[in-house]
Parts: structure tokens; C-alpha cells; sequence
């Protein structure tokens, strides 16, 4: 878990780092999130001279966000925590937003990250998975169930393989981090290589790794061309952890998405600005807009 405090600005001013401790189960998991944020709190009122006066809290799986409810997580085995209520009764009652791990990244991203200035963008980190963040203005968009910009789960390849959601061929089933590390696992014959190690061997010239990498791009490609055919983005911000192979990912995938547009229009595609504390400052950034509507209310 990273935890922050954020100015009015979105500025950074203090950052922390914790195990979630999910391996002794959901409940210990929730505990965990609420004596850290208590914490958080703590260092800011004898840090900076004054408390915090909201709570923002980003959490992976299904959220629904109106009622401050974390509905399900399979990563962390919890269903139906009331998270707003828990934090705000832990940080004595003040406002307290909840948001979807990658929706709330995005909108980071949107306003004082990659995307900052364009009225319409798509944030896609890839990772252990692939998500999307769809940008308007400077709100993100959830859909009417909360289950906007599940880009991951676009098919790109029918006869792929089976992902955990009940389809064949789901993008982030080939071109996640964690895909290309199977697949580089797989070709190099060493169970511990992954996706960083497949990128420093297509820089190298490895015949096997630049086939595993043009693989995962083209599927990539695939996703994002159906995503902006939809959505027709102004910026495309690509982050996550295979993003950090920089060129190496950026210039195949350009020219991947360039050669399959017809009609559409090109939007500019660009690397994430904030790495991982893109989630930190959207949740500020969530708490601050708490704090706004209640004002304008």
C-alpha cells in the first residue's frame, strides 16, 4: 500500500510505504488500511501543524463508489466493506471519498500528469493486468455500474487463452507484465526471468525476446485501436510496470497503432508522468473535490 499526504495543489507532502498483509485474510487486510491511514494522519498533525480534512482511498477490484462501498477484491478476498464508513470513523468523522484504484490513478494522471491539459484522454497502466481510465474534462468516467474502462478484457484474440473473467483471449492475458513474463519465462527456458528481463534481451538484439515483445504489442495494439475507435481520445498515457521499458515499448507501439487506423484519428501516445504514486495523489485529489462539493452544495 503507498499512502500521501497532498496539498490543495495536488503536491506530494509526505509519502509512506506498507505490506497490505493479505496473506492473514480480508479483515486483517481492512484493519491494516485503516490504522495506516490513522497514522498518516498522526504524522501530519505534528509534521505540518494542523490534521488532515479529508480522507481519499483508492482500493483494486469493484467499487462502488456512491455508497463508499469496496465490494469485491479477488486480490485481497474482501466483499462488501463499507470503507468510507470504516475510515471515517477511524480519523473521527471527517469526509472521507473512495475510488477505484486505476479510475483514480487516471485522474492524477489527468490533471497534473501526462494528461494534463487534454480534454479527452485514456490512462492504460499495464501491469499484472491491463485496466483503463477514461478521462473527460477533468473527471474520469465510471459508467453507469462502475465498470467503465475494463480495456483488459477487450478480446483480441478469440482462440487465446482462457482469462479468469470466462473469455479466450482478453488483452491482458497477452499483453500485461505479467503475460510477457510467462511468455519470456517460457521461451528463455528460466522460470525466474520476467517482463524487465524480455525487454533488456529485445535491446539486445535476442531474436526469442523480440519475438515474445512484437507478440504483446500487436496485441496491445489491437486493444487500443478498439478502445480509441470507441472512445476517441485526445492523449493516450500508457503506464504500469511495462511501460517502464520506456522506447523499447513506446516506438513498436506507435507504429502497431499508426498501422491500424483507418478513419480514426492518431491521439498522442505518451508514458505516465507519475509512476506508481499516481494512485497516492488521485486519492487526494478525490478528497479535495469531496471538500469542494460540499462547499458548493
Amino acid at each position: 500500500m503507498k499512502a500521501a499526504l497532498v496539498g490543495t495543489d495536488g503536491t506530494l507532502l509526505h509519502e509512506a510505504r506498507r505490506a497490505t498483509g493479505r496473506k492473514r485474510g480480508a479483515d486483517a487486510v481492512v484493519e491494516t488500511i485503516l490504522a495506516f491511514a490513522a497514522e498518516l494522519r498522526a504524522y501530519g498533525e505534528e509534521h505540518f501543524g494542523e490534521t488532515a480534512v479529508a480522507a481519499g482511498v483508492a482500493v483494486p477490484g469493484i467499487v462502488d463508489a456512491g455508497k463508499g462501498i469496496a465490494v469485491y477484491s479477488a486480490n485481497l478476498g474482501w466483499r462488501d466493506v463499507p470503507m468510507r464508513a470504516l475510515l471515517g470513523e477511524r480519523l473521527g468523522g471527517i469526509p472521507v471519498a473512495l475510488g477505484h484504484d486505476v479510475r483514480t490513478g487516471g485522474l492524477a494522471e489527468g490533471r497534473i500528469g501526462a494528461g494534463r491539459g487534454a480534454d479527452r484522454f485514456l490512462f492504460v497502466p499495464l501491469g499484472t493486468g491491463i485496466a483503463g481510465a477514461i478521462g473527460i474534462g477533468s473527471t474520469i468516467e465510471a459508467g453507469a455500474h462502475g465498470y467503465a474502462g475494463e480495456i483488459g478484457h477487450i478480446v483480441v484474440r478469440p482462440d487465446g487463452p482462457e482469462c479468469h473473467c470466462g473469455q479466450h483471449g482478453c488483452l491482458e492475458t497477452l499483453a500485461s507484465a505479467s503475460a510477457v513474463t510467462r511468455a519470456w519465462a517460457a521461451a528463455s527456458g528460466d522460470p525466474e526471468a520476467d517482463a524487465a528481463d524480455c525487454a533488456k534481451a529485445v535491446e539486445s538484439g535476442d531474436p526469442a525476446a523480440i519475438a515474445v515483445w512484437r507478440d504483446a504489442v500487436d496485441a496491445l495494439a489491437a486493444g487500443l485501436v478498439t478502445a480509441l475507435t470507441l472512445l476517441d481520445p485526445r492523449t493516450l498515457i500508457i503506464g504500469g510496470g511495462l511501460a517502464e521499458a520506456g522506447e523499447t515499448l513506446f516506438t513498436p507501439l506507435r507504429a502497431a497503432v499508426e498501422e491500424r487506423v483507418t478513419f480514426q484519428k492518431l491521439p498522442h501516445i505518451v508514458p505516465a508522468a507519475l509512476g506508481d504514486t499516481a494512485g497516492c495523489l488521485g486519492a487526494g485529489l478525490l478528497a479535495w473535490d469531496l471538500l469542494s462539493t460540499e462547499v458548493s452544495a
